[in-house]
């Protein structure tokens, strides 16, 4: 089923220039610094402290010869006077600060209908959507992004989210489901339109997460697609500071370091030459997407072919918010540009208001899920990106007290995180559109462990895909029953307390009448969204647990294999 590989493909160091060298200056050090390099440590100390940031070289007399190189190089690799640029932008002091956010509720506008798609409420147009988009996969035109820079800290566990099993029967990870749904609409594209079609996969980790993740993938032989088309870039890394701008230390010879956001995704696309690999591809469409959703449809064909219909080059998947307090950002327009705006930054009034047809009338809830053409991520690099502002998050950050040499743990917020967000460029498309799905098809975010809130955890992410696969062995004419051997009543699915049941798909939308998912998981090998499962299951019943895989059947015995 898998095919060995023999080394990992890397899309090669940053080009010459695309990250840049330090640009700042270090204050003279007792003992100095001819350890790390003679004049070029001198000019480094000179750069630091002319951009005021000197004091991370307090203690380099106490640091041993490696620790003084390692820190050199990680100097060097800073450009000290942009991140104090950045700074000063993000924290608002009139050189290039963002837009007040006072008013922002009377600048508001929801989505307009005619740049919407929606799964429910255009469901005859989905197949047409559902048809371009695989015609564009079967002509090597579309590839997946996904952005995996996340470390599992929130789960517990000391590695990668997209290495993370939530306890599905089979036991598969994050980055094995997607994988193989990758392989399943390669097969699709290639069985409806004939000839051999590839999905390129570009993976962005971050400097945390990169070497693990090759590791991972090479292990598991890349879950059987050529590991010629998976591309690993890395993300940049921005340092931590003080609520002063100042530089923060996480020990006496390393930089407390930070991840730039998702949004770093556009410098890390022209640092990597990832754009002209998708040129030379002949990539035309990108799929975008966070590695924490475990039901995310990989390059979804309707998602893309609603696009294309649409002549866009930019495109967000939504799904409808649950009430008007979820805390969720919200794609709309202010001042007519299109944005998400944070739930944060929404008056309660605002979050309250309804349209006609009852729905909120700001509903559209942002998922970290687009599209973009090739041309558009072409313009972002070479154009739009530096015009990016990075956002702030306070946080409680460890550091070395400068005065003292003692790690402190705050207990509140000392300093701050700089991040841009892969949304930052929806201001500049041309052609935006919105395509609204089901959340309960489509979006189930891992973020938290199952010790915590009950919410986004391992155990709402499997009963997600496990009710999820229920609904299509229903929906494909399977029945289950119970443990006397009745058969448990289908009922039209609810969502977010109204049927989206209509007299024309109500036998396309069954669950079954029990609080509790059936344990029930499908191979994304067998079927992508639901497809090709009538022979498998049709006129059928059923005992849970039950999975169907590219061996076939399997009721498993009560409480276990």
């Amino acid at each position: 089923m898998t095919r060995s590989a023999s080394r990992l493909p890397l899309a090669g160091p940053p080009r010459r220039g695309a990250i840049k060298g330090l640009r700042g200056g270090a204050a003279p050090v007792a003992g100095g610094m001819e350890a790390a390099g003679g004049e070029a440590a001198a000019a480094l100390e000179r750069r630091l402290a002319e951009c005021g940031q000197g004091h991370v070289l307090r203690f380099w007399p106490e640091l041993g010869g490696a620790a003084r190189r390692a820190l050199a190089a990680e100097l060097r690799d800073m450009d000290v006077a942009e991140i104090n640029r950045f700074f000063r932008r993000a924290r608002g002091d009139g050189s290039g600060g963002g837009t007040a956010a006072a008013g922002l509720d009377a600048r508001m506008e929801p989505v307009p209908r005619d740049v919407l798609g929606s799964a429910s409420r255009d469901r005859a147009l989905l197949p047409r959507w559902e048809s371009r988009g695989l015609a564009e996969i079967a002509g090597s035109r579309v590839a997946v992004l996904l952005l995996a820079g996340g470390q599992g800290t929130r789960l517990g566990v000391p590695y990668p989210k997209g290495m993370c099993d939530v306890g599905l029967p089979s036991r598969k990870t994050l980055f094995h489901l997607q994988a193989q749904r990758l392989r399943r609409l390669q097969q699709l594209a290639e069985e409806q339109h004939g000839g051999p079609c590839r999905i390129p996969w570009y993976i962005m980790t971050s400097g945390r997460t990169m070497e693990s993740t090759k590791e991972f993938f090479l292990k598991h032989h890349y879950f059987g697609l050529e590991k010629e088309k998976v591309i690993f870039f890395q993300q940049g890394m921005l340092p931590a500071l003080g609520f002063d701008g100042k530089i923060l230390l996480e020990e006496k010879g390393k930089i407390a370091m930070a991840p730039d956001g998702n949004g770093g995704l556009y410098r890390a696309l022209g640092a990597y030459g990832i754009v002209d690999d998708m040129e030379r591809r002949g990539v035309q469409s990108v799929h975008v997407y966070c590695v924490d959703n475990i039901l995310v449809k990989v390059a979804d064909p309707r998602f893309i072919g609603f696009c294309l219909e649409k002549g866009a080059d930019c495109g967000a998947k939504v799904v409808e918010k649950t009430n008007p307090t979820e805390p969720v950002g919200v794609v709309c327009r202010v001042d007519g540009v299109y944005q998400v705006v944070e739930y944060s930054e929404i008056s309660l009034a605002t979050a309250q208001k309804r349209g006609p047809d009852g729905r909120l009338l700001f509903n559209a809830g942002n998922i970290a899920n687009h599209y973009f053409t090739t041309a558009f991520l072409k313009d972002v690099v070479n154009t739009y990106e530096p015009r990016l502002q990075h956002h702030v998050a306070e946080k409680k950050i460890p550091h070395v007290d400068i005065t003292t040499g003692q790690l402190i743990q705050p207990e509140k917020p000392n300093g701050i995180k700089m991040e841009k967000f892969v949304f930052d460029i929806f201001q500049f498309s041309k052609k935006f559109v919105v395509y609204e799905v089901l959340r309960e098809d489509e979006f189930s975010p891992l973020k938290n462990a199952d010790s915590q809130n009950g919410k986004d955890n391992p155990t709402t992410a499997r009963h997600a895909l496990m009710s999820l696969h229920h609904c299509w062995v229903l929906n494909a004419g399977g029945h289950f029953v119970d443990e006397n051997g009745t058969r448990i009543p289908a009922i039209p699915r609810i969502t977010n307390g109204r049927s989206d049941a209509t007299p024309a798909d109500v036998n396309d939308n069954l669950k079954d009448a029990n609080d509790l998912p059936i344990q029930c998981e499908i191979s994304p090998l067998v079927s992508y969204g639901g497809e090709g499962l009538e022979k498998y299951v049709k006129d059928q019943e059923f005992r849970a647990p039950l999975i169907i895989d590219e061996d076939g059947i399997h009721e498993l015995v009560k409480n276990g294999m």
